[in-house]
């Protein structure tokens, strides 16, 4: 018992008196981890990321959807930047990632960070930290929410995996509760993250079924607003259309703001797995409380900071790729697919 208590002691010292999140033998994450051996490192960041918003208003609602599909799968290694090789199909070209965007500033930024403090600041942290700047940027604010460095990058991509472990937008609340459990989030991380649906558009393929063919009889949501519906089918033709893009949080979309909340009061959420947050009781009440703004930027600053934290490489552990798209030796990524 002794030395159970000793262990959970030395834990909490690390996490109370460091301020850090992860395991102590391992490395961990903490705040300012590059300030003595790369300075600059979140000024650059920012400062790439930024320009990018400033001509792509796109641009945030690419890079929470990149991080959050990144960290779902094997945690937040940036494995979800690998590119596919001969041998290996990786987890961005896994069907849910095709239509990921944003790759171009990530690359973009560690290409300055390589010219700057070669080997140092891993893909996974600028993820994580582009994600932040890029929807601070509205705000003009560099912190809407804290960031901890000091992860390490993977070297293992597999598509399969990202095919079987990100929740779909087709998930009902039993399927995405299990989802966000088994990585160790809450219902209310589960509500709260779902608000990054405030920005962003999708295809009609991830939601036309409640359109045109719910139930597999030809008919539609019952829980989705009839007017909207009709709206929806006047920008979504058919079953068959894969090109055309809606809004997920209407007349709001480019906007980060609690309205996505609003809307799904009004049975307007475009996917079946935001409807399904008013199926549970309990969701329902957080989608209440998220509706005031102030309540919803606190809460996801919090889970944000809790899902970056997920299954996380530090210490000596993976690898700092010199480019994201490839790691550091592709034979390994080879090896481990077979």
């Amino acid at each position: 018992m002794k030395k159970a208590a000793g262990a959970g002691s030395l834990l909490l010292v690390c996490l109370v008196v460091f301020g850090i999140i992860g395991v102590c033998q391992g490395g961990e994450l903490r705040k300012n981890f590059y300030r003595d051996s790369c300075k600059s490192a979140e000024d650059i960041v920012r400062s790439i990321t930024w320009k990018n918003a400033a001509s792509n208003p796109d641009l945030p609602a690419k890079l929470i959807r990149m991080h959050f599909h990144d960290c779902f799968v094997r945690g937040c290694d940036a494995s979800v930047l690998i590119n596919s090789t001969a041998g290996n199909k990786a987890e961005r070209d896994a069907i849910p990632n095709l239509s990921l965007g944003g790759f171009e500033v990530i690359n973009e930024i560690k290409s300055e960070l390589e010219s700057r403090c070669p080997g140092i600041v891993s893909c996974a942290d600028i993820v994580a930290l582009a994600t932040r700047d890029s929807v601070s940027f509205q705000f003009q604010k560099p912190d809407l929410w804290e960031v901890l460095t000091g992860r390490r990058d993977g070297s293992v991509s597999i598509a399969a995996e990202a095919d079987l472990l990100l929740p779909s937008p087709f998930s009902n609340f039993s399927e995405l509760k299990k989802n966000f459990n088994d990585k160790g989030l809450t219902v209310k991380d589960l509500v709260v993250l779902s608000g990054g649906h405030t920005i962003g558009v999708s295809h009609c393929t991830f939601f036309s079924n409640r359109l045109y063919n719910f139930t597999g009889n030809g008919d539609q949501d019952p829980s989705l607003d009839p007017r909207y519906a009709a709206f929806l089918k006047t920008k979504c033709k058919s079953l068959a259309d894969t090109t055309t893009t809606a809004e997920l949080d209407p007349g709001s979309f480019r906007k980060f703001d609690s309205h996505y909340y609003d809307i799904l009061t009004e049975n307007k959420g475009l996917f079946q797995s935001d409807a399904a947050l008013l199926t549970n009781k309990g969701a329902r009440n957080i989608v209440m409380e998220l509706r005031n703004q102030d309540k919803f930027f606190t809460e996801f600053a919090q889970s944000m900071k809790r899902m970056g934290a997920m299954n996380v490489l530090t210490g000596t552990q993976g690898e700092i790729r010199k480019k994201c798209s490839v790691i550091n030796n592709p034979d390994s990524l080879l090896h481990s697919s077979i």
